[in-house]
C-alpha cells in the first residue's frame, strides 16, 4: 500500500536507529523507542507504515562472512526461463551459501549471491546448482569479489 507520505524527523531517526546496535533483547523495539524519545507503540507503528511503504524491506542482521570462514563470495547471474523461474530459484534457495536472490526483467533474469570457503568451494556449489537447475554453463555469469565495498545509509537529521 504505497502513499504519498513523507517520512518525518522522527521517521528519519528511527530509520536512523535501526542501522547499528540494535539491541538484543526481548523488547529490541521499546529500546530503541526510548532512544527516538516516542512510544513503543509509535515506533512500532511508523515501522509497520514505512514498510507498507516500500522504505523498509525487512528487518535483519548483516553477517560479516569473513568472520565465519566464508572467504569467498560471488554474485551469480542465470539466464532462466520465465516458466522455470520459481522453481529454479526454489532450488537455489535450498543451498545455505545462497545469502539471497532476486528476480530482474532481464536476459539474467536470477541473480543470486554465494559465499564459500574458498573459490574451489564457489565452483562446487555452481556446478551443483546447474546440475540440479539444468541450466547450462553458457547460461551463468559468475562475478567473483574482488574488493568489498560497503555502503552505509545515514540521514542526516
Amino acid at each position: 500500500m504505497k502513499s504519498e507520505y513523507i517520512p518525518d524527523q522522527t521517521d528519519m531517526q528511527i530509520l536512523d536507529s535501526l542501522q547499528d546496535s540494535f539491541p538484543l533483547t526481548s523488547h529490541p523495539y521499546q529500546v530503541l523507542a526510548e532512544r527516538v524519545t516516542i512510544s513503543e507503540e509509535e515506533f512500532i507503528s511508523r515501522l509497520s507504515r514505512l514498510h507498507d511503504m516500500g522504505i523498509i524491506r525487512s528487518i535483519s542482521p548483516v553477517l560479516e562472512s569473513k568472520h565465519l570462514g566464508m572467504h569467498a563470495a560471488t554474485l551469480v547471474a542465470m539466464h532462466v526461463s520465465k516458466e522455470k523461474i520459481h522453481a529454479v530459484a526454489e532450488i537455489v534457495n535450498g543451498f545455505p551459501e545462497v545469502t539471497h536472490n532476486f528476480i530482474r526483467d532481464h536476459y539474467y533474469s536470477l541473480w543470486f549471491t554465494l559465499i564459500g570457503k574458498d573459490h574451489d568451494r564457489i565452483d562446487e556449489l555452481i556446478s551443483e546448482i546447474l546440475k540440479q537447475t539444468n541450466i547450462p554453463e553458457c547460461d551463468i555469469l559468475n562475478l567473483i569479489s574482488v574488493k568489498k565495498y560497503k555502503a552505509d545509509v545515514r540521514f542526516p537529521l
